[in-house]
């Protein structure tokens, strides 16, 4: 049941609405006056609120104010006494509608219930962004950890350019999020590209875009990476199985902040950080001929390595508990235990596939493994069934 909170001076006011909200079964609290009102949205959660705009000591839009401030749940303002210019700043205030006193009842609950809608998306965005929070949350506690934690939260609020090396399955990816999100371009898209998986004779469609009838396949217009991820971050993951001429037009890029789509001839300016990260040595590849220096001095601002995990064995256990709650809660099942003997046999594992192939072996125990997990379990079900 949806719970409303009106706030109001006038006590006929308070008791019409709560009569009228009451029977279209929503749970209902009211406050005679702003401060009051402000006690309740703090000690209570509300999925609306109802706030009239005249009222003493504290008028409505003070009122306004200091709600958003506490509170995300939608604001709808009422007033007898408001004109155009009272709305236009109540919206602007952050009010979520303004309805004239006495409200029209149709309209007074049709607002409601948009406001509701709204509320139950802010409500579920939240937990969206939480669970995708929790998959992609760096865990480990030790000095390799602290120290990429540090590197993170010194480099994510510069514009510099960071490359990230590690073997497969080590977590790049996740070390690329954390630097966008705790950068001042976190509110901008962030957009990922795998350049092993992309055949190369279409990297350069996929990073810069195409117009209409450049290729036999082009049948309109698209935009590439580089565009949809202006004002954000651009990922380029294995950045050292990119072709070298698509190489050349990412320097060329990152040069002049600028790119022309295949087939076209308009330069389109682009805002982008890039952060890029590979497998390979790329002072080797260099060597060989197989990557540029000048965008390998372009892209590599900042270096991070990332540890295998046989560097970091003793974050194993953390790992593990972390793997067993996401499958658990995918799965829903209940989280089951896990002895010492079990953590240990799993941190004298080689885990070739680092934290990809740990996670792997965990969902696969708590499939498999029954309520207690033991080194005998851990034996019989940690490796591929095959193997």
């Amino acid at each position: 049941m949806s719970k409303i909170l009106i706030i109001d001076d006038e006590n006929s006011i308070r008791r019409t609405l709560r009569e009228i909200l009451e029977y279209e079964k929503y749970q209902v609290e009211d406050a005679p006056t702003g401060m009051d009102g402000l006690q309740l949205a703090k000690d209570q959660e509300f999925d609306a609120i109802l706030c009239d705009i005249k009222m003493p000591e504290m008028d409505g839009i003070e009122t306004l104010e200091a709600l958003k401030q506490i509170t995300d749940c939608p604001v709808i303002m009422i007033s007898g006494h408001g004109t155009i210019e009272t709305a236009v700043e109540a919206i602007k205030k952050g009010a979520y509608d303004y309805i004239s006193k006495p409200p029209d009842l149709n309209r007074l609950l049709i607002t409601i219930k948009n406001a509701l809608d709204k509320s139950k998306l802010v409500t579920e965005t939240k937990a969206l962004k939480k669970a995708v929070s929790k998959n992609n949350e760096m865990v480990g506690e030790s000095a390799a950890m602290h120290e990429i934690r540090d590197m993170i939260q010194a480099v994510a609020p510069t514009t510099a350019r960071v490359l990230i090396n590690g073997e497969n399955g080590t977590g790049k990816e996740l070390v690329a999020r954390q630097l966008h999100e705790l950068s001042t371009r976190s509110h901008a898209p962030f957009i990922e590209v795998n350049c092993a998986a992309i055949p190369s004779e279409l990297i350069e469609s996929q990073l810069f875009g195409h117009e209409k009838g450049a290729f036999t396949s082009a049948i309109k217009q698209r935009k590439g990476d580089f565009e949809l991820a202006h004002g954000g971050t651009l990922f380029l993951d294995e950045i050292g199985d990119m072709s070298l001429s698509a190489q050349a037009k990412v320097l060329r890029a990152l040069q002049e902040n600028k790119v022309t789509r295949v087939g076209g001839e308009k330069e389109i300016n682009v805002d982008v950080r890039i952060i890029a990260a590979t497998n390979k040595n790329l002072k080797e590849e260099i060597a060989q001929g197989r990557f540029r220096e000048d965008l390998y001095h372009r892209i590599s601002v900042i270096v991070i390595k990332v540890p295998p995990l046989r560097e970091r064995a003793d974050d194993i256990p953390l790992l593990v508990q972390h793997f067993m709650q996401l499958s658990c809660q995918k799965m829903g099942k209940a989280l089951p235990h896990i002895t010492g003997d079990a953590l240990l046999e799993l941190q004298q594992y080689q885990w070739t596939g680092n934290i990809r192939e740990l996670h792997n072996a965990v969902e696969r125990l708590v499939i498999l493994g029954g309520n207690n997990i033991d080194q005998q379990t851990v034996k019989r079900f940690a490796r591929p069934l095959n193997d």
